[in-house]
Parts: structure tokens; sequence; C-alpha cells
């Protein structure tokens, strides 16, 4: 959770260089209206509107980041250094949704901890949600070309 924990760091950090730079350049072409000689750095902490945009656009660029990688590999970067690969304990292949379902009810890690009291299967809150079980791979079945 580290590992992916720094990678979805820099995609906010990223995610939040466009989205200022876009909304700077806006400001100063008088695109978004302003009063005059408020600087943009005290425009965007004063707007509650362009403040919420900034944190959706971000929130949106991050989900984005776990989503694609869940769904293409089943795996993100610190789950492939780990070598732990997503796997769907039913028929149906893992879609999105299942994913999104995954994601929300991960929020905070505070489910993973159900795998601690889980002897049998060893799922954690999560997983028993979204159908999803994380299995660890060996070398071999994490190199890219078993995929």
């Amino acid at each position: 959770m580290v590992y992916d924990v720094l990678v979805a760091t820099a995609v906010a950090m990223c995610a939040a260089l466009v989205i200022i730079i876009t909304l700077l350049i806006l400001y100063e072409t008088n695109v978004i209206p302003h009063t005059g000689g408020m600087l943009f750095n005290d425009f965007i902490q004063q707007s509650l509107l362009y403040t919420s945009i900034i944190q959706a656009w971000v929130l949106l660029w991050v989900i984005g980041f776990f989503l694609y990688f869940w769904k293409n590999g089943g795996q993100t970067l610190g789950m492939r250094a780990w070598r732990l690969r997503m796997y769907s304990l039913t028929d149906k292949p893992v879609g999105y949704g299942r994913l999104l379902l995954r994601m929300i009810s991960a929020f905070g890690g505070l489910g993973t901890l159900l795998v601690l009291l889980d002897f049998k299967h060893k799922l954690a809150l999560q997983d028993r949600i979204s159908q999803i079980e994380v299995l660890s791979l060996s070398k071999e079945d994490n190199h890219h070309r078993s995929w």
C-alpha cells in the first residue's frame, strides 16, 4: 500500500499541476471573471467552487490510476513489486463497477484488518464485497510475458 500511495501522490501532484496551470491561464486572460488586484493564489483559496474543481479533478485522476491498473493486468505498480495480483472469485470478468466497489469498501484500509481474523479464506472486507481476491505470485507468474 505504501508503494501505491507514493505513486498515487505523484499522479495527484501532476493532475493538480495541470488543473492549476489551466485555471491560472484562464484567470490571467480574464476568462474567469475576477476583481482586479487579487492574486491568483488568494482567488483560488477564497473560491469554494474552484477549490472543489481542483479537488474533484485530482480525485478523479487518482481513482482512474487505480482502476486502470486493476482492470488492465490486475496489478498496480506497488502490487507488481510485491508480486500480488487480483483475481475474480466468480466466473464473471472483473469490471469497472466491481473495482469501484472494491475501492470504496477499502477506503482507509480498515477492511484489510479482516484478513487477520479470517483464517480460512484470508479475504479482506473489500475482497468479500467485490468478489475479488488478491493472490501472491511466483517470480515467473509475475513477469509481464506470463500475462
